[in-house]
């Protein structure tokens, strides 16, 4: 476009012959030129967006993907505010990066050196401004990023801190309230923001350098190109209208940087959020399965453990040296105090973590040597915390068997003593829970989860603490109704409550991370001090253990 400008003045605008057919004729050119370029950019950032879009929605399909691969240990260490964050505003941050790419950054390049090589046909000595130009702008941008990319992976951890803080709040909302606690909530929460905004706006400040350094270098070339420029006309060596052209691609050049320098940002901040994403992506789970597809029974035990010993990275071990021994068919009752190391015992059982040494053996076979889905469907577990999912009663009870029918469903609400409850509800089956099951109550939850894990009809039942919200009328109902399950799982009962574990066919007593004493109720009464504790504190006398069992 400057070239046409600089013939409608030189030629059209002559003094001595000017020609209106030949403006006409230019500012024609012109127009079209407008028009070819403003269908270029529609058709650009048609496909900048689409190109974008798909980008972060197979990036973010990925991740997903593979944090849902990642173990319980993998999980601890990048927290879950910190994967929250990654998988929304870093993907966001990378998408924004893709489409500037595709409609600004691609075009810039193209943009200067055009106009460079267009200087340097009209006149190569004026062109050599252009040569000394390039190389102080890339200069700049370079130093602006070398100094702000440190800076923006700080502020993307600190945007983790902020998420974490939010979370707690938000879930822990009833506890903060309950405690008088949202005043200290809102100044920590202050806090966090002021320690991001402090350094957004010290990484501003770099940023902001950028433009005003592009634009005094360019406006002195633009001061050299008029200077030397004039001389040349003077000279004759140019015409008024080159001199234009020149001014015209400088200006061109100017636009094009001063668009690079702002999406210096853009992308400085993608660097950053490129490197937490591949973090993710690149990380390979500390578990390894094993390729046998389904547990086969093999000799009288279920599960052994030989000589287990498990820490969660410190120095002090959660469980020391295990020896356990569960029997087909057989009820095992697992009690301790707070953090004595029932659910770690658990978790190693279903292979959520791997012991630092020792053997567990499910069937006879090493643990390690099964797939992750042979284990899923081997065990049934009801965690202790009853997590629901929102959706309605039935799509939550058909986790650990999609196809489940109706009369299935309720065989395990009825052995959950979940049946009566849900039949209240509105809808039935198909009665909507909300996030997190906050319109069902801690017992529903828990009766709910237990039914969830039957439908599966595994061969090892754990229960893990999973009736604490229950009365003691419906956990004996749901302990006689669980005896009573054809065909009868191997149960392993962990709970805090004697009376839980007081009928198991076995009761491993845990404490510091250690097996106390093994037995059933009377004979741990007898020879078991932690355990007669336990029962002591809680009322329960040795005339209560007897027939039950």
């Amino acid at each position: 476009m400057p070239v046409v400008m600089a013939r409608l003045i030189d030629t059209g605008l002559n003094p001595e012959n000017p020609s209106s057919s030949y403006v006409f004729k230019m500012g024609g050119a012109l127009v079209l030129l407008a028009a070819v370029g403003f269908c270029c950019a529609l058709v650009c950032q048609f496909y900048a967006s689409r190109a974008s879009q798909g980008f972060g929605t197979e990036l973010r399909n990925e991740m997903f993907k593979k944090i849902n691969t990642l173990s319980y240990k993998d999980l601890d260490g990048f927290g879950t505010a910190s994967l929250i964050t990654r998988i929304t505003n870093d993907i966001g941050q990378l998408q924004l990066a893709v489409a500037m790419l595709i409609r600004l950054v691609i075009r810039a390049p193209f943009l200067i050196i055009g106009s460079v090589i267009m200087a340097m046909t009209i006149n190569l000595k004026l062109s050599v401004v252009f040569i000394i130009t390039a190389p102080l702008i890339a200069l700049i941008i370079y130093t602006v990023m070398s100094h702000s990319v440190p800076f923006y992976r700080v502020i993307q951890q600190k945007l983790d801190k902020i998420s974490l803080i939010t979370s707690e709040n938000l879930e822990g909302t009833r506890v903060i309230r309950a405690f008088s606690g949202v005043e200290r909530q809102n100044a920590r929460f202050d806090a966090a923001c002021e320690d991001y905004t402090y350094s957004a706006v010290n990484v501003g400040m770099i940023s902001a350098l950028m433009s005003p350094l592009n634009y005094i270098v360019l406006n002195l070339a633009v001061i050299s190109i008029l200077w030397f420029g004039g001389k040349l006309v003077n000279s004759c060596e140019m015409t008024k209208g080159e001199i234009i052209a020149f001014v015209g691609y400088i200006t061109q050049i100017q636009l094009a940087l001063v668009v690079v320098a702002n999406l210096v940002v853009i992308f400085t901040k993608a660097s950053a959020s490129a490197a937490r994403v591949n973090e993710i992506l690149s990380c390979e789970s500390s578990l390894t399965f094993g390729s046998l597809k389904s547990v086969t029974e093999g000799g009288d035990n279920a599960i052994t453990m030989e000589n287990v010993s498990f820490s969660y990275g410190g120095e002090i071990s959660a469980l020391e040296n295990i020896n356990l021994t569960v029997r087909h068919g057989e009820t095992v009752g697992i009690i301790g105090g707070t953090g004595s190391g029932k659910t770690t015992l658990i978790n190693l059982i279903m292979r959520f973590y791997d012991a630092d040494c020792g053997k567990i053996l499910i069937e006879g076979e090493i643990l390690r040597n099964y797939s992750s889905e042979a284990l899923r469907k081997y065990f049934g577990i009801v965690p202790q915390k009853s997590v629901m999912f929102s959706g309605t009663v039935r799509e939550n009870l058909q986790w650990s068997k999609p196809d489940a029918t109706d009369e299935e469903i309720y065989a395990a609400l009825k052995a959950a003593q979940a049946y009566d409850f849900v039949s209240e509800l509105k809808g039935g089956l198909d009665y909507k829970i909300n996030e997190g099951g906050k319109n069902l109550s801690g017992g529903q939850k828990q009766r709910l989860a237990i039914a969830r894990a039957l439908i599966g009809k595994p061969k090892v039942l754990i229960l893990d603490d999973s009736s604490s919200a229950l009365d003691y009328a419906t956990e004996a109902a749901l302990r006689q109704a669980l005896g009573k399950l054809s065909p009868k799982p191997t149960m392993l009962i962990v709970s805090q409550r004697a009376a839980s574990v007081m009928h198991a066919d076995k009761i491993i007593v845990i404490d510091d991370g250690k097996i106390v004493g093994t037995g059933t109720h009377e004979e741990l009464l007898l020879n078991c001090e932690i355990y007669r504790e336990i029962c002591s504190s809680q009322g329960i006398s040795n005339s209560e253990g007897g027939g039950g069992r």
